[in-house]
């Protein structure tokens, strides 16, 4: 049997159709205040950081021996007044692997999954094409410069990984415009522009899809740039694989990209052929780097 944990975003619902498709049976969870917007009128076990090991134990009552997790989940703060006695013996390491950073606090997670015998599986190993293959996506190639600021942007992620920062940056002519940290990548994109403190950061479909336009970026911010996305080396891949989608690539129209640039077998494109679609009516090219 399977658990699958659905975050927020699209993957979810794929990794789900995935599985009805193939007759998978699985039981739908959820982290208490990251609810999924696929989960329909499908039984949910719904848990806490401070009942993590009440959750594992239901798991394992249920016959489930293996888990899934997709979907963004933010680190929520945790209430000493709810952590439950099935809890309280994990709670030191918890503790621990939170001060070293988000990588070292999922690692011990999956390890408690392990040590009760549920094995994690990433959402790629259930749905692998949303994995795609390396080369140009669409109808726009990187030029030469674009493909030397797309391996700056990777040594730059790859420096990130020491302090456990984030899975993204910006560059323009071999120069960092923007890293990624804690608010994510649609913050860091959001924040060359002029207008970034206004905006509610809410992007839809409808608002953007065949009209977005370009905005007026920062005085000090140069025109232009490449948006790299990479795993860290190094990085849980089962539970933290980085993932863009229409959105991002919408973002990166709004903001003046010139293209997105993802690391081949490490990062999950969401609905590829929206994404292809948005980059190439508004002339940005998609590469995905071996």
């Amino acid at each position: 049997m399977l658990a699958l944990v659905a975050g927020e975003g699209d993957l979810p619902g794929l990794i789900m159709d995935q599985l009805d498709g193939s007759g998978t049976a699985f039981r739908l969870c959820e982290l208490e205040g990251y609810p999924s917007e696929h989960r329909g009128d499908r039984p949910i076990i719904r848990f806490r950081i401070e009942t993590l090991g009440s959750f594992i134990a239901e798991l394992v009552r249920l016959g489930v021996t293996q888990i899934c997790f997709a979907g963004a989940i933010g680190r929520p703060p945790l209430d000493p007044s709810k952590i439950d006695p099935a809890t309280m013996p994990l709670v030191p390491r918890m503790m621990a692997a939170l001060q070293q950073g988000d990588d070292a606090a999922l690692r011990t997670v999956l390890q408690f999954f392990d040590e009760a015998g549920i094995e994690t599986v990433g959402a790629n190993e259930l749905g692998p094409e949303i994995l795609p293959a390396p080369g140009v996506l669409g109808k726009v190639a990187p030029s030469d410069q674009h493909k030397k600021d797309a391996e700056r942007g990777i040594e730059i992620i790859g420096a990130m990984a020491a302090v456990d920062v984030g899975q993204a940056c910006i560059v323009e002519g071999g120069q960092a415009l923007a890293i990624e940290a804690q608010p994510g990548t649609d913050w860091m994109m959001r924040s060359l522009l002029q207008t970034a403190p206004e905006m509610d950061g809410r992007t839809t479909r409808s608002t953007l899809f065949g009209g977005v336009a370009s905005e007026p970026r920062a005085k000090h911010i140069p025109k232009g740039g490449v948006l790299v996305k990479a795993a860290k080396p190094g990085q849980e891949l089962r539970i933290d694989m980085p993932t863009i989608g229409p959105d991002t690539v919408m973002r990166a129209v709004q903001v003046g990209l010139e293209g997105i640039v993802i690391e081949a077998g490490r990062v999950i494109v969401v609905h590829k052929e929206s994404c292809v679609e948005i980059a190439d009516s508004h002339g940005l090219f998609l590469w995905v780097k071996e």
